[in-house]
């Protein structure tokens, strides 16, 4: 196809410019109008995609806080365990993921030396229990009380992935007293394991989520602040993410050493005398998985939004809730990924049809037009009427074969997107592939991937030769053959699931082509 149309002296060309002649609006302006929309969809979402820092961080360095005194308990349920040091969480084991393909142990979050969630409050007035503070504990319920007759009881509980801190301030005394809520996130960061997909910051302000790379916050520190939000950070699979329930939010993010720290402060809270309050504080620590973060947003508002399904998740979205649907009937996500690839190959076989038999028409169309060119060369005008001519008796137009490919482009970044985000596709198995999330080892599929490209586009092309070493279309055909070299080099350390899936397109489109050729020739 890219032979006709780069070649200046092309029937494409002529077509071209003799529809331009007749004030007639191409059809091959569908392409620049595609362009444009893309590129206002970008510049609108750097004008209004991000929210307006209005305090300035804080560049301090913390003070290290040692904690080893602090007894360690635990607090589990049916998908996670944690453990609880005074106000510190940590060590949070994620029970139904495995770390990788060939290992028992599970996912663990905030499982670093230094990594925590710390949620708690600052005293006005008075003074709170901070990091190294001794509780008294009685099951899930920790209490400590001051010297000013303010006791502090509270219980942690969790449900799902969602891990609920409830602090309880009783004023026994006869003075009010303030206190300022804050939760907190510092970790380090896990850029190795996220490849090609966001990973960093993530902050939800004034009713947007808001991202920032690990790059960019070591840059720059991040403030924001917002009637409502929470702050936490991000991998490829998992996130862990912080919410206090109050209003009046400040949110800052930034890097200390090594680590890297989100923190929300609220407005104070006054308790009055012989007065009691109550703050909750949700963390969610768990996979970035739809049904997961679902289920937590009736607790922490807007959460389901901080997965990126990329520029076209209007495509991602369903054809990742197909893949798992099907995988839900065949118990296998490779077969599944093939299920889907023959079903989206048969949605647009009208359209590969119109493609395949547009292009077989130009490839017998090329005596005709080489004999016109030559014909008409000091004649431009007349050589533009006579192309038009030939592509009217044939009932074909250069563009139809483009459209395609064209909708092949997004279909493929979307899925791309959707493979690299899905947890669900971790550490699936499929033949002798052990993760369809990750590179295949033995490049086995990348290889046949480029062998069935090598084969499409040879059918596709035809065996049309031409000597003349001018030829733009045979110099263009001859840098075409280049192209499945290139693809397998580049989808080597692509995800397996994704190269499977073009192979089979591959696969599915030489047997279109087939049979649409021996139609024809009937």
């Amino acid at each position: 196809m890219v032979k006709y149309l780069d070649n200046n002296n092309s029937g494409f060309a002529a077509w071209n410019a003799n529809r331009s002649a007749q004030k007639k609006s191409p059809r091959g302006g569908f392409l620049w109008w595609f362009i444009i929309f893309m590129a206002v969809w970008w510049a609108l979402g750097v004008m209004f995609g991000k929210n307006q820092t209005v305090v300035a961080p804080d560049t301090n360095q913390e003070a290290v806080v040692d904690v080893s005194n602090v007894p360690v308990s635990e607090i589990s349920s049916d998908k996670i365990t944690a453990n609880i040091q005074g106000l510190r969480i940590s060590n949070i084991d994620l029970r139904d993921f495995q770390a990788n393909a060939k290992s028992t142990d599970t996912v663990k979050l905030l499982s670093g030396e230094n990594d925590f969630a710390e949620i708690g409050v600052v005293g006005i007035g008075t003074t709170a229990p901070t990091a190294d503070t001794v509780w008294k504990a009685e099951g899930n319920t920790y209490t400590w009380h001051n010297v000013d007759g303010v006791v502090f009881n509270r219980t942690v509980s969790v449900d799902n992935y969602v891990i609920t801190v409830n602090d309880e301030i009783k004023n026994n005394s006869k003075k009010d007293f303030s206190f300022a809520p804050y939760a907190k996130i510092r970790r380090g960061n896990d850029t190795f394991s996220s490849a090609g997909v966001y990973s960093g910051l993530v902050v939800y302000v004034n009713g947007d989520v808001e991202h920032d790379d690990w790059r960019a916050l070591a840059k720059k520190p991040r403030a924001y602040t917002t009637t409502n939000g929470f702050a936490g950070f991000a991998d490829q699979y998992w996130e862990t993410i912080a919410d206090i329930d109050a209003p009046d939010q400040t949110i800052r993010a930034q890097k200390y050493g090594e680590q890297y720290q989100s923190e929300i402060n609220t407005r104070a809270v006054t308790v009055a005398a012989n007065e009691s309050a109550n703050i909750k504080t949700y963390l969610y620590a768990g996979p970035r998985d739809s049904s997961a973060l679902k289920s937590a947003e009736t607790q922490i508002n807007g959460i389901g939004d901080t997965i990126d399904y990329g520029w076209f998740w209007f495509l991602a979205m369903p054809m990742l809730w197909l893949i798992n649907a099907i995988n839900a009937i065949v118990m296998n996500y490779g077969v599944a990924i093939i299920i889907m690839t023959i079903l989206l190959r048969l949605l647009m076989w009208p359209l590969t049809r119109k493609s395949y038999t547009s292009m077989a028409a130009m490839q017998k169309m090329q005596p005709e037009m080489q004999r016109i060119q030559k014909l008409y060369a000091n004649d431009k005008q007349r050589l533009q009427i006579e192309m038009m001519k030939l592509y009217q008796t044939h009932k074909t137009s250069p563009m139809s074969g483009c459209l395609p490919m064209l909708i092949q482009i997004p279909i493929f970044f979307a899925l791309y997107k959707a493979l690299i985000i899905s947890v669900q596709m971790r550490n699936a198995h499929f033949l002798w592939i052990s993760d369809l999330a990750v590179m295949d080892p033995y490049f086995i599929l990348p290889i046949l991937m480029g062998a069935s490209m090598w084969l499409q586009q040879r059918l596709q092309s035809g065996a049309t030769k031409s000597a003349d070493k001018n030829d733009v279309a045979a110099q263009t055909q001859r840098a075409m053959r280049w192209m499945p070299i290139i693809f397998t080099i580049m989808f080597a350390w692509m995800p397996a699931g994704l190269v499977l899936y073009w192979t089979m397109s591959n696969l599915f489109g030489i047997a279109q082509m087939y049979i649409i050729k021996r139609n024809m020739e009937k």
